[in-house]
């Protein structure tokens, strides 16, 4: 079976139409362009506000006129990853799609379905001659996972709606009603460099295989941080060996938990036997430790070619030093709600190179106290060792909101529905609501979507049953919006 096989058909050709445009954070000029043509191609008015959202808007149709106008949202952007192996140009490529029994996947890349089911599922509603539905405002917001720019950004001029629907979680069972902000830290430091000892050997080290995942949904899941167990490796092996390190380059994107760390590092020959024996028992111990949670972890050491230069003893010692101390992973636990995480940093990026030492992290809190706590803990570990710390991205966290009157509706639907009562939770994700109920005051607000795993990384998918469960539900409350009120 093809992914155009699928139902609803709407729904699923209007994901492999998106999925054929590049669609990077930053880089959404082209989907921008399709999206302002699919409304106009509709007959529909079409917006495009200063930073660059689409607002797409179609009337109620026949005995809904009195209903409260819906404002459907979801962002065009996707995060792009691919694994270490995998030739793919995501400027230039479409996403390679495909059924795998219940689940649709990509070929060694990110899928897009966060927030692309979301998105095209809004497509497929404006697109819809035959479903019921109040006045729908369509928002298509730009650059949500690397800042939310384009919530922050928002012309709350072309908006109208009084309810918002946000198509963008990733568990079908949820409907959430609040989430975590977030602060970017980044840090950069000189260090010194100096020629390579006489007799020496040079090793590449390969740290891959890690599940990664979602910084915000997946960081209490214990996954390892390819980051946090290269500077492990590099920390214990300086402290036993005459280990000196040339280059690293960990992580990728900023929200996305590292999946792969490699470095070059350069040791006496005489102590070649020794070195062996170090990564042979640090690969066993590490190996041990996650056997399972990342059963794919793989740690390699193959000699290289020799590098032309090093880093200096004292530096190494600073940054390795650094990085130990670092905070990683959950940082609190939310003591007003079970199970949620309220604080928690993720070291994204590592580089080292030619005299520079850069990392970008990202710290998430649905307190904002929290939130500032976190960061600082962040930033002292690098200020102790002299390196220069910015801020960056910073967004309100969603206080949840436990007497809205479209959760009363959408609990009851979903229960009547499904047999079931829903899970009414606030998610650890950065989600664009607070921003957008900033720009929206008094906007009533729910978001919930179909089951996606994997998000941020190249083992994302999306259940294909949940996506027509999601699809089914959608319909119901579009059916049962609230009249508008009289005052």
């Amino acid at each position: 079976m093809k992914v155009d096989d699928l139902e609803p058909k709407a729904l699923w050709n209007s994901f492999i139409s998106l999925n054929a445009i590049p669609r990077a954070s930053k880089k959404e000029e082209q989907v921008i362009r399709f999206m302002v043509q699919f409304g106009h191609h509709l007959g529909l008015e079409t917006v495009q506000d200063a930073i660059g959202n689409v607002v797409i808007k179609k009337p109620a149709t026949a005995g809904m006129e009195n209903r409260q106008t819906v404002i459907l949202q979801s962002h065009l952007d996707m995060v792009h990853q691919k694994n270490g192996d995998t030739h793919f140009n995501f400027d230039t490529q479409g996403i390679d799609m495909y059924v795998d029994e219940d689940w649709v996947r990509a070929k060694g890349t990110t899928l897009g379905a966060d927030n692309g089911i979301g998105v095209a599922t809004i497509m497929a509603i404006l697109a819809a001659k035959n479903i019921p539905h109040p006045a729908i405002e369509a928002l298509f917001t730009i650059d949500e996972e690397t800042g939310m720019t384009g919530a922050k950004q928002l012309d709350p001029a072309n908006l109208s709606g009084t309810i918002l629907l946000n198509l963008d979680t990733e568990e079908d069972d949820e409907l959430t009603i609040g989430c975590a902000g977030g602060i970017d830290t980044n840090t950069t430091y000189t260090y010194k460099e100096e020629t390579l000892p006489p007799n020496s050997i040079a090793y590449h080290i390969s740290i891959k295989g890690l599940l990664g995942g979602h910084s915000g949904m997946d960081i209490h899941k214990g996954r390892a941080n390819a980051n946090k167990l290269m500077n492990r490796f590099l920390y214990t092996a300086s402290s036993a060996l005459n280990l000196k390190v040339s280059e690293v380059d960990g992580g990728s994107l900023r929200n996305a938990i590292p999946r792969e760390s490699n470095a070059t590092v350069v040791v006496p020959a005489s102590q070649k036997d020794d070195f062996h024996f170090h990564f042979s028992h640090f690969t066993g111990i590490i190996k041990d430790e996650y056997q399972a949670i990342e059963p794919s972890l793989i740690i390699t050491a193959a000699e290289t070619e020799l590098p032309e230069k090093v880093m200096a003893a004292e530096d190494l010692t600073r940054i390795t030093n650094a990085i130990y101390a670092l905070p990683n992973g959950v940082f609190r636990m939310s003591p007003d709600i079970k199970d949620l995480v309220e604080a928690s940093s993720n070291l994204a990026r590592v580089i080292i190179k030619s005299g520079t030492f850069i990392t970008q992290s990202l710290q998430r809190s649905s307190v904002e106290s929290t939130k500032t706590d976190v960061a600082y803990a962040v930033a002292a570990a690098f200020e102790n060792m002299g390196a220069e710390v910015s801020r960056s991205g910073d967004y309100p966290g969603w206080k949840p909101d436990a007497s809205s009157k479209i959760l009363d509706v959408m609990k009851k639907l979903y229960t009547d529905t499904f047999q079931e009562a829903p899970n009414v939770n606030a998610c650890h994700a950065g989600l664009e609501c607070g921003i957008l109920g900033s720009h929206l005051p008094g906007m009533d607000m729910i978001s919930f979507g179909p089951t996606i795993h994997g998000a941020h990384s190249p083992d994302e998918c999306v259940k294909i049953s949940s996506v027509q469960k999601f699809w089914t539900y959608l319909l119901l409350v579009l059916k049962e919006i609230p009249v508008k009120s009289l005052n």
